[in-house]
């Protein structure tokens, strides 16, 4: 039987996907990560172990695959 989403009730699947993993004020991209995924809404899934293998990648000094620039940006209420 197929996992379904806790939200929409959507199909869950397992797929290799890419998090922004934010631990503080630090923000690290964990690629390659495998979760369960809504192919509905697409609401990620982790396994407990994943996760905590997200953590411990995030607060490690080890050196990055790669390195990406982004831009931060405000966001100013409409009027």
């Amino acid at each position: 039987m197929t996992p379904e989403c806790y939200f929409c009730k959507g199909r869950v699947v397992q797929e290799k996907v890419t998090v922004d993993f934010r631990w503080g004020q630090k923000l690290k991209v964990i690629e390659d990560v495998p979760a369960g995924v809504c192919q509905q809404c697409g609401e990620k899934y982790f396994q407990s172990t994943v996760y905590k293998a997200m953590e411990k990648l995030a607060t490690s000094r080890a050196k990055p695959a790669a390195r990406v620039t982004i831009d931060v940006v405000h966001f100013k209420e409409v009027a």
